[in-house]
């Protein structure tokens, strides 16, 4: 399995703070927000590499972090350059699958994510089902649904629709910006592009993914902290502790 770390952006909301260097190697606690995240994935013994996607402004920041790191980390320049450049989640992914001439089941994450629980259960739910999948939270607030990926799913987990941004949110069901594709569904990236699919959010296309295929959706376990700007960063640094035992 591939794991695929999307780290292209910007995060234009954090200046000054990451306006020369990229969001994912921030530190929280002692070590970086990637640090927390490979080091608890690395635990399932199921990825073989980890592809980190980046914008060529901040690639020699990412290159150099990864030859601090143990596992096989690979690092993939976009070539983009500035915030109004940049190529959107889904055609980094596909810009990363051309690039390395991947061909695998991929583990597919937002770089600038913590969990209190571990992504390894998420990694087992979806081997379990044999499908791509998803995860899944309720959110009461319906402001801050209207800026999510909100799914609609039947008794046995199974996507029924997702939709990116809606104005009129179907469900409480958030996605989170962790996705697992199934090596057969990786393949189709390039196709869901072609079909029209939105490639900003990676939710994206997995909205149109489950209009072709079966897909499952994971409730989350614990908490996702979403470090948007200068205050949730600085709060994060006081809070984060690390994965709750409860939750591996």
């Amino acid at each position: 399995m591939k794991c695929i770390i999307l780290a292209a952006g910007y995060a234009t909301r954090l200046y000054p703070l990451t306006e020369n260097f990229p969001k994912p190697l921030l530190k929280v606690g002692d070590k970086a927000i990637l640090d927390w995240l490979i080091d608890d994935i690395d635990g399932s013994r199921e990825v073989d590499e980890y592809v980190v996607i980046s914008n060529h402004k901040f690639a020699p920041h990412f290159n150099e972090w990864a030859s601090t790191r143990s596992q096989k980390v690979t690092i993939v320049d976009d070539g983009t350059d500035s915030n109004e450049t940049r190529l959107g989640a889904v055609r980094d992914i596909q810009y990363a699958i051309d690039t390395l001439g991947l061909d695998d089941d991929m583990l597919v994450i937002a770089g600038d994510n913590l969990l209190d629980f571990s992504l390894q259960s998420f990694v087992r739910y979806a081997r379990e089902k044999g499908t791509s999948c998803i995860m899944r939270f309720y959110e009461k607030d319906t402001e801050r649904l209207l800026k999510c990926g909100v799914v609609t799913v039947d008794e046995g987990d199974r996507v029924l629709r997702m939709t990116e941004k809606s104005p009129t949110p179907e469900t409480h069901w958030c996605c989170p910006p962790f996705y697992y594709y199934t090596r057969e569904d990786a393949r189709l990236v390039a196709k869901g592009i072609e079909s029209g699919c939105g490639t900003d959010a990676p939710g994206s296309y997995i909205a149109w993914l489950c209009t072709q295929v079966t897909v499952h959706a994971m409730e989350m376990p614990g908490r996702r902290y979403d470090i948007g700007n200068l205050q949730s960063y600085r709060q994060v640094q006081q809070e984060y502790t690390g994965i709750n035992a409860k939750q591996e």
